[in-house]
């Protein structure tokens, strides 16, 4: 019995693993493409997961995950931004920044 908690419990925490480098993959790429659309620069390539949680929603029990990243505006400074997945869904992205209206 014990031999197949522990079975069970390996399989778990590779799954988590996986999902979890998934979601900073899939974190990366949705920041990336942010920071170009807005023209900023992504800093350092990378997001640090910040917090993990659980979130029950409509379609059911769903890991949380809120990420960090750097980015810079002008290529002088660092700023801080945040992005929430849950799941493997964009909940929230943040820059911080107040919203510019674009003249065409």
């Amino acid at each position: 019995m014990i031999n197949l908690l522990l079975i069970f419990l390996l399989l778990y925490l590779g799954w988590f693993w996986l999902d979890s480098l998934r979601a900073r993959e899939i974190a990366v790429g949705i920041c990336l493409a942010a920071c170009e659309q807005r023209d900023l620069q992504f800093l350092d390539q990378a997001v640090a997961l910040h917090r993990l949680g659980l979130a029950w929603r409509s379609e059911g029990l769903r890991l949380r995950r809120v990420y960090r990243f750097d980015f810079s505006e002008e290529g002088v400074g660092r700023r801080n931004g945040y992005l929430v997945l849950r799941g493997l869904r964009l909940e929230e992205l943040s820059f911080g920044l107040p919203d510019q209206a674009r003249d065409a």
